[in-house]
């Protein structure tokens, strides 16, 4: 027979603490303690980009009736070539607006094979080109690959956010590698050293810079490759911004002897094509890497529409005026912007070599570049961001894109000057 207990006890010890609970929070003049549904830890471990919330901050201020130069989001104010456009309109006329293979297209792999093939003086199987919703998304997808808790990933600092957030989502340890602007934004040779070790899994490059405008040399690459070579670490190869370079052509570590193997090499249409919002990039893998790294494009995103890929193989196998006359257009922007921040009181700034970004020194100022960055949107309407948002070796400096106008570039200019003379005066 079973025992059936006269007073249910747990029922009453848990109506008391309950009790209890309202009571104290009633005193304390605070909500009782429920069950609310919680949010992962992993998600705080999660940044952002800095440029995203300032256009926020601008967009407001314009809808309020403010005029706004927006120095702060990196997206060329190109159209996307008329003849890249038609194609993706004439792939939706045709009906390809359904599923397609998570690795991508046949034929845009092809073409993306040939492409990186040609452009790297290397040989780049198509069984190894992957295509996905962006850049950005295979970056992601890469350190989720790759990176174990624990494992350390070397980064470039000042450096795209989106590396650091990526690395300790996966639980990752970041290790920063300084751009030094003595070395016009490269890194010390002795410095990446320092930092690989056995616990390395991965090295982040990118060049041209994102938010330096640097350029690493061939010697530079040549010196990191013969040190990665010896440690087990892979190479992510952040080359997005590489046909935007104004002193010849920006190297590739995936070039040099035996790094294809270790290297993924990211590129994709965004930026040389002005593409930000048709979301697609690709990149050549090593061949591990590439079922991983599949299986996770189709377990996130599925694929790239086929429309968008049709686009795609245009705008890389289509006449290339537009991408010379666009850079060309930020050649001559970027005199401008540097010929007037070296201007400016208390401002210094390196001529960059590659991509549309000025970083100017502001360390000379009485006034930090977080404070300044804040006051140019609020008081001069001038949306730029701190160095500090790409890390620690930022500090001192602001970031500028010069993807705009020039007459809107002479305008922030102006404002920026009447806003330091005030200050100074």
């Amino acid at each position: 027979m079973r025992f059936v207990e006269p007073f249910p006890r747990r029922r009453i010890r848990r109506a008391l603490c309950a009790l209890v609970s309202v009571l104290i929070a009633a005193v304390q003049d605070e909500p009782a303690v429920t069950h609310a549904p919680q949010l992962a830890h992993g998600v705080s471990r999660l940044g952002t980009e800095s440029a995203f919330a300032v256009l926020a901050r601008a967009r407001d201020l314009e809808r309020r009736g403010r005029s706004i130069v927006h120095l702060e989001i990196g997206e060329p104010d190109f159209p996307t070539p008329e003849h890249v456009a038609a194609a993706g309109i004439a792939a939706i006329e045709r009906g390809e607006t359904g599923y397609t293979p998570s690795a991508g297209l046949a034929d845009f792999r092809e073409v993306i094979a040939d492409e990186l093939s040609r452009s790297r003086g290397i040989e780049v199987p198509v069984e190894r080109v992957l295509v996905a919703n962006g850049a950005k998304l295979l970056l992601f997808l890469t350190i989720l690959a790759v990176c174990d808790p624990g494992d350390e990933v070397i980064y470039p600092d000042p450096g795209f956010p989106i590396y650091e957030s990526a690395i300790r989502w996966a639980g990752g340890i970041p290790v920063p590698l300084p751009l030094r602007e003595e070395l016009d934004f490269s890194f010390a040779s002795e410095e990446l050293s320092e930092r690989l070790g056995p616990q390395t899994k991965l090295v982040i490059l990118n060049s041209p810079n994102n938010p330096t405008g640097g350029v690493a040399s061939a010697e530079d690459l040549q010196s990191a490759a013969e040190m990665i070579l010896d440690s087990p670490a892979w190479v992510l190869s952040d080359e997005v911004y590489r046909r935007i370079a104004y002193d010849g052509t920006a190297s590739s570590i995936a070039s040099l002897s035996s790094m294809l193997e270790r290297t993924v090499v990211l590129d994709g249409l965004s930026k040389t094509y002005a593409m930000t919002g048709w979301r697609c990039g690709y990149a050549a893998v090593p061949s591990p890497l590439v079922d991983p790294l599949t299986r996770l494009i189709t377990n996130s995103v599925s694929c790239v529409p086929a429309f968008v890929q049709a686009a795609g193989i245009a705008a890389l196998t289509g006449p290339q005026a537009s991408v010379t006359t666009m850079v060309n257009e930020f050649r001559a922007r970027r005199e401008i912007i540097v010929a007037g921040l070296s201007s400016l009181p208390g401002v210094s700034c390196r001529a960059p070599h590659g991509a549309f970004y000025a970083f100017p020194d502001v360390s000379r100022l009485r006034i930090d570049a977080q404070q300044l960055a804040d006051r140019l949107l609020e008081e001069a309407g001038v949306a730029l961001l701190t160095g500090e948002g790409f890390g620690a070796h930022g500090e001192g400096h602001l970031r500028i894109s010069y993807a705009t106008s020039r007459t809107q570039l002479e305008l922030a200019l102006e404002r920026m000057r009447q806003f330091l003379d005030a200050q100074l005066a």
